[in-house]
């Protein structure tokens, strides 16, 4: 693949906050525009932003729009979605992806946003941003500190590697491959389409509230996949929350994973639904190494 990487923000740049997923409250989506002007940006807003169509924000055709005109528009820097839920995975087969590749651009979200970001980067190799959104972590007033600073020095290209916050080790070793995936159950439920990179790749994954017994069937319909077993390099844990009661099934299961696969698998990572959370380039090239730190190549 023909990786893109979007070109860094700076201070004056246009922000644009879609939401391609659930609805938005628009006092929030407000109060996050002042954040990012208060830095210096210009802000936009989609045109949809605040349409409301059951639990999304506004219909799939609605949805779509907001998304290609945010990267038609030669003003708009970076794209930044407003909020997870539900909605990516209805319209990830009917956007225009030559349109994306021919307009390059930052493209940030998590959650139910890791179905957009996976497929705009099998469609056109454009690197995108697993960070977090407006709703929930860009209001002035509770803007967690670690969850800002790794998002700007991301944003502004200065950051050239990730450590654990709390390492775990599960299985030693190293090994490169570009970082890819995102929220689990969001990544398995793409499963059936052709969104598996076909380079090596560092699969990382977090959740938020799902049983043990739930992440052990996300897990095993992604391995189930010949391809994502063939070119799986190595697994790099974030925070499954939810499930602190049933720690130790939870544990039980990463290391059963881990003695099933020959490759490296660490754990304690800040890749959460949590409002500390850090951001990660989808599809960066990257070195695992053996003691944990993810360096960026």
């Amino acid at each position: 693949m023909n990786l893109i990487k979007p070109k860094n923000l700076v201070k004056g740049d246009t922000i644009c906050i879609i939401a391609p997923s659930g609805c938005v409250e628009k006092d929030k989506i407000l109060n996050s525009a002042k954040y990012f002007e208060g830095l210096g940006f210009q802000v936009k807003l989609g045109k949809n932003l605040f349409n409301k169509d059951r639990y999304m924000s506004g219909t799939d055709a609605e949805r779509i729009s907001d998304i290609e005109e945010a990267f038609c528009d030669n003003d708009v820097k970076a794209i930044i979605c407003a909020r997870g839920g539900y909605g990516a995975l209805r319209i990830i087969n009917k956007i225009d992806y030559n349109l994306i590749k021919n307009n390059p651009k930052i493209f940030c979200g998590y959650s139910d946003i890791t179905a957009l970001s996976l497929m705009i980067l099998k469609k056109t190799g454009l690197i995108t941003y697993s960070s977090p959104m407006p709703k929930g972590d860009f209001q002035p007033e509770n803007i967690d500190k670690y969850t800002e600073k790794y998002f700007w020095n991301v944003m502004y290209g200065n950051l050239n590697e990730i450590k654990p916050a709390d390492l775990k080790v599960y299985k030693n070793g190293s090994c490169q491959g570009i970082l890819w995936g995102g929220n689990l159950a969001t990544v398995s439920s793409m499963c059936g389409l052709d969104f598996i990179p076909d380079e090596k790749f560092i699969f990382f994954a977090e959740d938020l509230n799902e049983p043990v017994y739930k992440i052990d069937r996300c897990f095993r319909q992604l391995l189930n996949i010949d391809k994502f077993k063939d070119n799986l390099s190595g697994i790099v844990l974030g925070e499954f929350l939810g499930v602190e009661e049933y720690k130790d099934q939870l544990e039980y299961l990463f290391d059963e994973i881990s003695q099933e696969l020959n490759v490296p698998v660490y754990s304690g990572y800040k890749i959460s639904h949590d409002s500390s959370k850090i951001t990660l380039p989808v599809g960066q090239s990257a070195i695992l190494c053996d003691d944990g730190v993810i360096k960026f190549v």
